[in-house]
């Protein structure tokens, strides 16, 4: 099985704070972990973030950059491609995105049809993970999740 994680989930493979335990746990298990090249950018934008505003100190920030650029040749890395902005901009409409959220599920979707197996959209965005599971994801942590069904589209 392959993994999908969305920026949120990688930072938390990067930084030692809640679930990171949990996601690391769910890396070693799977096959492999893909992300999509955008990830790279959002995660130096949330380390960067969290050493502005002091939750983690620049060195520890640029630090855990580092290890993300050394580990990141062991991700599957999808490209951006026009086709992968088109699916992207309907995910917008179909499930109400943010633009980078949806270019991370339209990321997911590409690789479980490249694939054709299954693969986990693993995400600490409600947001995402909700729509990853009106998709056909298999999406994780599944506690994130609203209780009762999301509606359909």
């Amino acid at each position: 099985m392959i993994a999908y994680f969305d920026s949120s989930a990688l930072v938390k493979m990067l930084v030692s704070e809640e679930e990171s335990a949990a996601t690391l746990a769910l890396a070693s298990s799977v096959e492999q972990v893909a992300t999509v090249a955008i990830s790279r950018a959002e995660v130096a934008a949330a380390l960067a973030q969290a050493a502005r505003v002091g939750r983690l100190g620049r060195a520890a920030a640029l630090g855990a950059h580092r290890r993300f650029l050394r580990d990141r040749p062991d991700l599957i890395e999808v490209p951006v491609d026009a086709a992968l902005i088109a699916r992207a901009e309907q995910l917008v409409w179909d499930h109400e995105l943010r633009a980078y959220d949806a270019v991370q599920l339209a990321a997911a979707l590409s690789l479980q049809a490249a694939l054709q197996g299954k693969v986990v959209l693993a995400s600490f965005d409600r947001r995402l993970l909700q729509a990853g599971a009106r998709a056909g994801l298999e999406v994780w942590p599944t506690r994130l999740l609203p209780t009762s069904p999301p509606p359909s589209r």
